[in-house]
């Protein structure tokens, strides 16, 4: 199992923390965002990952330098249009790395490993979405529509009657699942506006025509890191699993 990580954006919206630094090596207690995302992944026997760079490519290099060790593979893709493009940039400049099962994770999302463990032995299936389910969903969530466990539809801007979960930013791709997804992303990265699409919306497009899972981790622990406030919280999980350890 391989992941791909994306972490090429700055994170403006943490200004000025990230004014010399990108949002994936803040740090978060003793370790960098980054560092305890990649720890999680290999904890869950995921050792091969492939992290997409953008600004301050260099210092994301230099750390991941420092974090190899014996079993762990680390390398970097470079984006150097990531402040032009969004995310979707980088999963076509990533897709070489998607010929095998792998998996995508968002560079500003952190998980406890019961996460990675429950959408690892999810049923099989192409491509499957790692959802949870709160009370209510505002604008910035990534909402989804499921039926079942069927993804119908995924996006900020659904309407909230129809929204019953949101995707954490983690992606199973297993089986066809990364043809699908990459013969999708060419195809996106074709049309004159793909530059500014995030990758959910190709995920999006191939549920109208195949079956796309969802891994519910309700009652599971995970983070997003955009604001501020959600940094607050991201160093509180942290210092509750430096507890547990």
């Amino acid at each position: 199992m391989r992941a791909v990580i994306l972490s090429a954006g700055q994170g403006s919206r943490l200004l000025p923390l990230t004014a010399d630094r990108p949002k994936c090596l803040l740090p978060l207690r003793s370790k960098t965002l980054l560092q305890w995302q990649i720890e999680t992944l290999a904890a869950g026997g995921v050792t091969d990952i492939a992290v997409v760079v953008g600004f301050r490519a260099a210092m994301v290099e230099e750390h991941l330098a420092q974090m190899r060790r014996g079993g762990l593979v680390l390398r970097t893709i470079l984006n150097p249009f990531f402040n032009v493009a969004d995310n979707l940039g980088s999963c076509w400049l990533a897709r070489q790395e998607m010929g095998v099962d792998f998996l995508i994770v968002n560079g500003d999302t952190i998980f406890e490993p019961a996460v990675l463990q429950r959408l690892l032995a999810s049923p099989a299936a192409p491509i499957t979405v790692t959802i949870d389910r709160k009370e209510t969903y505002d604008a910035d969530d990534m909402k989804v529509q499921v039926e079942g466990t069927r993804l119908l539809d995924i996006g900020k801007t659904l309407p909230f009657d129809i929204v019953n979960g949101e995707s954490i930013g983690m992606l199973l791709f297993r089986g066809e699942g990364p043809r699908l997804f990459c013969e999708a992303v060419e195809r996106a990265m074709r049309q004159p506006e793909g530059l500014k699409w995030w990758y959910l919306k190709v995920i999006a497009q191939i549920a109208k025509s195949h079956r796309v899972e969802t891994a519910l981790i309700q009652g599971l622990i995970w983070g997003e890191v955009d604001y501020p406030a959600d940094l607050l919280r991201a160093e509180r999980l942290a210092e509750a699993w430096e507890q547990r350890r």
